[in-house]
């Protein structure tokens, strides 16, 4: 290990945390007052320190941003480990509502992509641009 890196089971300072989560400080501080890590109580002398499962959790939401999810998903989704009674069907709905969300996605781009191929397929380079049909298709009503 690095000189001067915590141990893996040691508290963290806000600074230790940030970089074994490979995340700024910052982004540390936003997920606190967001809600999605906890403020810890713990000091070393005037540093508040994190428990070393804290890496864990900013990896967590790190991920699931990744796969789309929002902070506030994130957060609905990390608090069923806290629910007795949820069940990972709970979290599979979660999961399949926001795999549908980035189908339409996909097919709304897949849309737009097709409308901008046609529009710059019937494009002349060296017409005037008061006569392009890119432009005019901007001012089409829907």
């Amino acid at each position: 290990m690095p000189r001067g890196e915590p141990s893996p089971q040691r508290p963290l300072t806000i600074g230790g945390l940030a970089r074994r989560a490979g995340v700024g400080v910052e982004t540390v501080r936003y997920y606190e007052r967001r809600g999605l890590i906890e403020r810890p109580r713990e000091r070393r002398g005037a540093f508040r320190v994190y428990p070393p499962e804290a890496v864990g959790r900013l990896r967590a939401i790190k991920r699931a941003q990744r796969l789309g999810f929002s902070l506030e998903e994130i957060r609905g989704l990390l608090e069923f480990r806290l629910r007795d009674r949820a069940r990972c069907g709970d979290v599979l709905r979660r999961a399949e509502g926001k795999l549908a969300e980035i189908e339409e996605k996909i097919r709304a781009l897949q849309r737009m992509r097709r409308e901008l191929r046609a529009l710059a397929a019937a494009c002349r380079g060296d017409a005037p641009a008061s006569l392009c049909p890119v432009l005019a298709a901007f001012e089409k009503p829907d």
